[in-house]
């Protein structure tokens, strides 16, 4: 993640900046994340995010019925995807990783250098899995963030199966952090027919200014089977919101 430097505090894209970590170094120290580092390129490239800084969150639910994700290796494939994304976005390769259910399970990091089946093990060593509070993992995104030092913005990637069981405290502190230069992008697993994603629908459409000073969050919904989602899909999804949000930060004064 970027400290705070005087000459590229606040950077936006370029239209012409190289990725923040090159090629030349994923494939020598990560080549089976060459692939999608090359499709996230592509993606910020056609989002007009070519030269963009930013530090990448990944958010993991751990709630009981989270359990055939770890397993199948779905958890883990998002996690991979993250990186790919970072490495383009983040000079330091890395990605925080917040894992939560009740509380705070565990905060850990994965990197080009230590990434593969990373998420199982950690999710193995965390013990019980719990109810579902978005509040705790978001605070304690907020809470990394800020005791960084960064400057650049941060795109939490928020993955979670279904709504939270404090709805007020999500949607109250969501729109606190409304003021951060934070912007969270929900993903949800799960069947999409139902209603369990009601509320992060809710919280993607929070008016602005009546409830928070920017629209600082999207959802979408990666279906019953995301590992199938191709991650060109994937990539498209997390910028769908992410460029704008940018724009209308600079312009409340989010971001300088």
């Amino acid at each position: 993640m970027k400290r705070p430097s005087a000459t590229d505090a606040g950077s936006g894209g370029t239209g012409g900046g190289a990725p923040a970590v090159s090629l030349e170094k994923i494939s020598a120290r990560a080549p089976g994340l060459v692939d999608l580092y090359k499709t996230a390129k592509v993606s910020l490239e056609k989002a007009g995010l070519t030269g963009q800084r930013a530090a990448v969150y990944l958010v993991l639910d751990r709630s009981g019925s989270m359990r055939p994700y770890y397993k199948d290796g779905t958890a883990q494939n998002l996690a991979e995807q993250a990186l790919g994304l970072a490495a383009n976005l983040d000079d330091d390769g890395t990605v925080p990783v917040v894992f939560f259910s009740t509380d705070v399970d565990g905060i850990a990091e994965i990197g080009v250098d230590a990434y593969e089946n990373r998420i199982g093990d950690l999710h193995d060593g965390l013990g019980h899995m719990g109810r579902t509070n978005y509040h705790v993992a978001m605070q304690a995104v907020i809470d990394h963030y800020e005791a960084s030092g960064a400057t650049d913005p941060a795109l939490v990637i928020f993955q979670t199966d279904g709504g939270p069981s404090s709805r007020a405290a999500a949607e109250r502190l969501l729109c606190s952090a409304a003021r951060l230069p934070l912007f969270w992008q929900f993903v949800g697993f799960g069947d999409t027919d139902g209603t369990q994603f009601d509320f992060l629908r809710k919280l993607d459409e929070l008016p602005v200014p009546a409830k928070r000073v920017v629209d600082n969050a999207g959802f979408f919904p990666a279906g019953p089977s995301p590992k199938s989602l191709s991650d060109d899909a994937l990539y498209q999804n997390l910028m769908t919101e992410f460029p704008s949000w940018l724009a209308a930060a600079r312009e409340a004064g989010v971001l300088p």
